[in-house]
């Protein structure tokens, strides 16, 4: 697929709706069941603008802002796992979805997994790609990568990095993509975050992944939906590319092995922003795997 396949625009009419006193933006076209869309850093609901158009002649396609991201508020909080969990539950609450079919991404998908084990009686089905399935190691991120998030990990240099400099707006994003971005696309994804302020969510995100159980807080987390994901029968569906970034082709098929109820599909080139690469490949897999839930 080439760049011109792919829209720059985001055809959504705005909604908000308030969490714990916070204006939660999100997008809601189509009808029927729900399916949730959750992004992770430092994207927002833009990333699906091409995905939910397969989606919304058959469900209720609903893509939210997570706080402090996207067009969202941006509280005073520390923007750790734990917050970002508590304002999606709240969302969830506050909209009164049941049923729901998760598709998730990055720290979205640990928002996503670890709330389809805690409700498992309200979650019909579970889609992933470039995911956060388990805890992970160092040894999980090559050489440079390895460097950069450590940087982004330490106290005063994680802030001028992602803080003063945006570096993973304005670098790590468009580098994680195989086409090159238009640069409508670097504007949308930059909008979000003018100053270094707003910021904060980017430079927190990367200490929360819990690399070889620190912080413990998230390991335990994300190793319990683990443990659990290997006995649910909840539906799940996990969309691949090559080279991939959290999740190559050998840790697909492991999970194949692991994961029960589990269907498997290549979407070809990609790397972690796998959406803005092949997403009517992702939206073609989602609505064909949706159809048999």
């Amino acid at each position: 697929m080439t760049s011109n396949a792919i829209s720059t625009d985001f055809p959504f009419e705005s909604r908000f709706v308030d969490v714990h006193g916070s204006k939660m933006h999100y997008v809601d076209v189509g009808e029927g069941a729900p399916v949730l869309f959750l992004h992770g850093n430092p994207t927002s609901s833009y990333l699906w603008r091409n995905i939910i158009p397969h989606m919304s002649d058959h469900a209720r396609c609903i893509a939210p802002d997570l706080i402090g991201m996207g067009k969202s508020d941006k509280p005073d909080i520390p923007y750790r796992f734990d917050d970002h969990y508590r304002y999606i539950t709240g969302f969830i609450e506050a909209l009164d979805l049941t049923n729901i079919t998760l598709v998730i991404h990055d720290w979205g998908s640990a928002l996503g997994f670890h709330y389809a084990m805690q409700h498992e009686d309200n979650v019909k089905g579970v889609a992933f790609m470039e995911a956060i399935v388990r805890p992970m190691s160092w040894s999980d991120f090559p050489g440079p990568f390895s460097l950069i998030f450590r940087m982004f990990r330490t106290p005063g240099v994680g802030e001028i990095i992602n803080g003063r400099l945006n570096f993973f707006v304005t670098q790590l994003v468009p580098n994680s993509i195989v086409r090159p971005l238009t640069d409508v696309e670097r504007i949308r994804y930059g909008e979000p975050y003018p100053d270094y302020a707003s910021r904060k969510p980017v430079w927190q995100w990367p200490r929360e992944i819990p690399f070889d159980g620190t912080p413990a807080d998230n390991h335990a987390t994300i190793d319990g939906y683990w443990q659990k994901l290997q006995q649910s029968q909840v539906p799940k569906l996990l969309l691949y590319a090559t080279p991939g970034g959290l999740i190559s082709e050998s840790a697909a098929q492991e999970f194949q092995q692991k994961l029960p109820n589990l269907t498997m599909e290549h979407i070809g080139p990609g790397r972690h922003y796998v959406q803005e690469d092949n997403p009517d490949g992702i939206g073609r897999a989602i609505q064909t795997w949706y159809s048999t839930l």
